[in-house]
C-alpha cells in the first residue's frame, strides 16, 4: 500500500445497488481506504454537508434524481473534489453528459474493481496540492495552480481538478502542442483506451470556461493527429 493511499483514503461511495455497494467497500478496504456508502441523493447531500471525503464515486442513477443533478450541484460545492461516475447502461451519452458536467472520469458498471481501484489512485495523485509555485501569466490570462483558479481579464473562474491540470500543462508549453496520451497522462493520470473521448470533453469544457482571445481567437487549437496547444 503506497503512502497516497494510506493519507488521502476517505471515499463517498454514492449508489442505490447494496449489494454492489457491499463488495466494493470490501475491496477498497482491503486496498487501503476508508469508504463511506449512501444509496441516495438526499443522505448524500446530508454526508457532503457534513464533511467533504477525498474523492467520491457516483451513480448516474439515483432513486430519489438524477446523479448527474447531484454532480452539478457538487460542482457548484466543492469545484475541485475528484469525482468518478458510474453507470450500468454505460452508455455514450452518460458519459458525455457527465463528463460535461465536471466529472474527473467515467466507469462502466460492472467494472472491475482493481481498474475503479486504480482510476481512484490516478484522481487521489492528482488531487495532492500542488507545491508552492508562481502562478502562470500569459496574456489576459492568469492562472493558479494551487488555488485551482483562473483569471480571465477581470474575471476568476473556478476549475475542476482534471481541468486545471490541462491548463497547467498547456500554459507550460504555449504554442506547443501536446499529444494526448502526454496530456491525459498529464490531466488524468492515466492512459486513454479506445474511443475514449475523456481528454476531449475535459478541452472542450476548459474552451468553454475561458472564452477566446480578445479578438475572438480561440485560445486551445487542437492539430490533427498531434494533440492539443495553447494559442499564444
Amino acid at each position: 500500500m503506497d503512502q497516497l493511499t494510506r493519507t488521502m483514503s476517505e471515499l463517498l461511495l454514492i449508489d442505490d445497488d447494496k449489494e454492489l455497494c457491499e463488495l466494493l467497500i470490501s475491496w477498497l478496504s482491503q486496498e487501503g481506504f476508508s469508504v463511506r456508502a449512501c444509496h441516495d441523493g438526499q443522505s448524500a447531500r446530508a454526508a457532503l454537508a457534513e464533511h467533504a471525503p477525498s474523492a467520491v464515486v457516483l451513480d448516474v442513477m439515483l432513486p430519489d434524481g438524477s446523479g448527474l443533478e447531484l454532480l452539478k450541484q457538487l460542482r457548484g460545492d466543492h469545484p475541485e473534489l475528484p469525482v468518478l461516475m458510474l453507470s450500468a447502461r454505460g452508455e455514450p451519452l452518460d458519459r458525455i453528459l457527465g463528463l460535461e458536467l465536471g466529472a474527473d472520469d467515467y466507469l462502466a458498471k460492472p467494472c472491475d474493481p482493481r481498474e475503479l481501484t486504480a482510476r481512484l489512485r490516478a484522481v487521489l495523485r492528482r488531487s495532492q496540492p500542488p507545491q508552492p509555485s508562481s502562478q502562470l501569466e500569459l496574456g489576459d490570462l492568469c492562472y493558479s495552480p494551487v488555488r485551482g483558479i483562473v483569471t480571465v481579464g477581470n474575471h476568476e473562474i473556478s476549475l475542476t481538478l482534471s481541468e486545471g491540470r490541462l491548463l497547467e500543462a498547456l500554459l507550460r508549453q504555449p504554442g506547443e502542442p501536446l499529444d494526448k496520451q502526454q496530456l491525459a497522462q498529464l490531466a488524468l493520470g492515466r492512459k486513454l483506451t479506445l474511443y475514449d473521448r475523456s481528454l476531449d470533453m475535459h478541452v472542450s469544457n476548459l474552451r468553454k470556461k475561458l472564452g477566446p482571445h480578445g479578438d475572438g481567437r480561440p485560445r486551445i487549437l487542437a492539430l490533427r493527429s498531434r494533440g492539443y496547444y495553447y494559442s499564444a
